[in-house]
């Protein structure tokens, strides 16, 4: 049972691209053996910058001996259908087919082909270079000399490295793809080791890449940055910003990882803090520190550096320094701009910045967000000056220097702009909270005026995609509207706000035709949010199946509601008499071409069962239609469930199908009836199981 040891070496590999591309290079590899024929014990994949590497223990030595029978033509058939049998099989005369006899068909040739087992090293030499030239990078270039041999790597592919060790015989699989041989060498660290050194097998290799100054595995080297980074931190008596998203992209960027401490001028700490975590994580890939009292900024980062350099790191500081004092020169020459300049007098900027060809500018878009925040806001209970205002102002700092520099601050220095200006708290909070929830961990709006102008900016945008046809398909969404509509059913139904989804579409965008489509959309998103919630699929689709419903507090409710109930005993046994009823129903309507609809005659009621269930039906179907006018829908399920044991009794002590006309048919009707009244909530017939 020997392993396998792949090594890809090659020039840094983008940090982003890295974990997926170790990955890719897994599922392909034993992928690739598992289909040969071969089985294996276990794999695993790494990644630095420099390698993509792959660890399989336990590989079967060969593929097995494969026999099998292939079925040919009939004994005398044509020659030309005998050569054809010949040619697939792989047989060179008739005389090596053997002749089978089938009681219904006579007798026909059947060819035996042997197939031997492949040894293991033969099949990875055929495998490696197929996946080599085959890999799924996102970006990739051609390499090596011109021409179609070129070989496409995201980076220049130096060598590769293939080992099977069997105890302790260990193999080198000669392969080559575009001029690279395989073989069973590799270096370590850029500049710590630069020499090739001979490897064996996998624990050998990785201790020997640690001797060179290079961590394998990237979760170790993350790790080791997050751990170095606080002890760094605690020593100064401050605590780290974490930040997951950086912490991965720095371990993709280091095979050995070692932490430094910079710091920079404490002016600079006048401005917000996100500006200044921004601007040093964006263009030096460091980490900030807070004073663990205060929660504020220090004016102190982190830097990883890729090596151990002689001064303990002092000129590699010295040159993070450098460089994020300028950055954060450029920050607050931004910072300082933008305030004497103000939100308003930037507006007119808006008229030239287009938002889409066909919905026009982003000036026009706030002029529609206006409209609608104030249309919104008695709705919400919103202050209907504020939320206009605050709808004028979202965009603003869409045109700010600092945001241009960092879009992902749009929003927030929106904030801190208007409350420099002076403008209300409401507003000020709404231009941040208008983009989101941006995620579904994200935060919801909760304050009026930003639930206003989030709900207009997310209206707006789906009414005017939908207008235009712009809607998602399949994995594509280019405008993020799956998300925006998300993100509509969060702010509603976080803040159990009550209003008609059709109705808004309509004041978003008064010529809108496409709002039964939307709708859709919303359900499809509803029913994924619900789901993730723990509701069921079907059951939504018994609410909606009602019609008209569009107010989405009301079906999460309903649909909660109904959950909560079928889960129970009496809703267990209700459904199942409501499919007896339905089933015997269904097949009456179709023999007789006649629905059972109309009144239940009292004189057509002989069996005491029948009695009590026609009046436990009518005194459920009043109860449950009064509880779901007064959107009581847990009382809606008490009152069907009342149903239950008459419903029961019924099927138990009553023939439906009475010889005597008027009586089956009135206990049809009374079917009819129990379908009738389940209705009230949901539509039974929806639910699966």
């Amino acid at each position: 049972m020997p392993d396998l040891l792949l090594e890809l070496f090659s020039e840094e590999i983008p940090a982003r691209m890295q974990r997926r591309a170790a990955d890719d290079l897994k599922k392909m590899i034993t992928g690739g053996l598992v289909e040969a024929g071969l089985t294996y014990e276990g794999a695993r994949e790494f990644a630095t910058p420099r390698r993509l590497v792959l660890a399989i223990s336990g590989l079967t030595a060969s593929s097995p001996d494969i026999s099998e029978e292939r079925k040919g033509p009939r004994v005398g058939a044509p020659e030309k259908a005998l050569q054809g049998f010949l040619r697939g099989a792989g047989l060179s005369s008739i005389d090596e087919a053997t002749i089978q006899s089938d009681p219904k068909k006579g007798d026909f040739y059947v060819a035996v082909i042997n197939k031997a087992g492949r040894k293991a090293e033969d099949i990875i030499a055929d495998l490696v270079p197929d996946v080599v030239r085959k890999f799924p990078w996102p970006k990739s270039q051609k390499w090596g000399q011109a021409g179609e041999g070129a070989l496409r790597w995201v980076r220049p592919l130096h060598s590769i490295l293939c080992t099977l060790s069997d105890g302790e015989e260990v193999k080198t699989v000669p392969f080559e793809v575009e001029g690279i041989k395989s073989g069973n060498e590799t270096r370590g660290h850029r500049f710590h080791a630069k020499e090739s050194f001979a490897v064996k097998r996998f624990d050998d290799y990785v201790a020997a890449l640690k001797d060179r100054k290079v961590v394998l595995d990237l979760d170790e080297r993350k790790e080791i940055i997050l751990n170095d980074a606080k002890t760094l931190a605690f020593a100064q008596g401050l605590e780290l910003v974490e930040d997951m998203g950086l912490l991965e992209e720095v371990a993709g960027l280091v095979e050995w990882p070692v932490a430094l401490m910079g710091e920079f001028e404490e002016s600079f700490l006048d401005m917000p803090d996100e500006v200044i975590q921004t601007s040093i994580r964006e263009h030096q890939k460091c980490f900030v520190l807070k004073d663990g009292k205060s929660g504020k900024l220090a004016n102190k980062f982190i830097l990883v550096s890729n090596l151990s350099a002689p001064d303990k790191g002092e000129t590699i500081v010295a040159g993070n320094q450098k460089v994020v004092r300028a950055r954060l020169s450029d920050a607050k020459f931004f910072w300082e701009t933008d305030l004497k300049t103000g939100l308003e007098t930037r507006l007119y900027k808006l008229d030239s910045m287009v938002f889409h060809e066909k919905l026009g500018t982003q000036s026009e878009r706030v002029q529609r967000l206006v409209a609608l925040s104030e249309n919104l806001a008695p709705i919400v209970g919103a202050d209907k000056a504020l939320a206009s205002r605050a709808a004028r102002l979202a965009k603003a700092d869409l045109v700010s220097d600092m945001v241009f520099e960092f879009p992902e601050l749009q929003g927030l220095m929106g904030r801190y702009y208007a409350l420099a200006q002076n403008e209300e708290a409401a507003v000020a909070d709404a231009i941040e909270m208008h983009y989101k929830p941006q995620g579904p961990s994200d935060a919801v709006p909760t304050e009026p005026v930003s639930i206003a102008v989030s709900l207009a900016d997310k209206l707006d945008l789906l009414t005017g995609f939908w207008a235009i046809d712009e809607k998602p398909t399949g994995s594509k969404d280019p405008f993020a509207l799956r998300r925006a509509a998300l993100g509509v059913i969060r702010i509603l139904e976080g803040n159990s706000i009550r209003m008609s989804l059709q109705d808004i579409f309509l004041k978003a965008r008064p010529d809108f035709q496409q709002a039964d489509d939307l709708l859709s959309f919303f359900v499809d998103r509803l029913s994924v949010h619900l789901k993730d919630k723990g509701a069921r699929h079907d059951l939504l689709d018994a609410v909606f199946a009602l019609g008209g419903q569009d107010d989405i507090v009301m079906i999460a409710k309903r649909v909660e509601a109904l959950g909560s109930f079928l889960a129970s005993e009496d809703g267990t046994n209700l459904l199942a008499g409501y499919r007896r009823a339905a089933n015997i129903l269904r097949a009456e309507e179709k023999k007789s071409e006649t629905s059972f609809e109309g009144t239940i005659e009292g004189a057509h009621l002989h069996e005491a069962e029948e009695v009590a269930l026609a009046s436990a039906i009518e005194k459920a179907r009043v109860a449950a239609e009064e509880a779901v006018k007064a959107e009581g829908f847990e009382a809606a399920m008490s009152a069907l469930a009342t149903l239950r044991a008459p419903v029961d009794a019924f099927f138990e002590k009553v023939l439906v199908n009475d010889e005597r006309e008027e009586v089956r048919e009135n206990r049809l009707k009374m079917l009819n009836q129990i379908r009738a009244t389940t209705l009230t909530v949901a539509d039974f017939s929806k639910i699966a199981g």
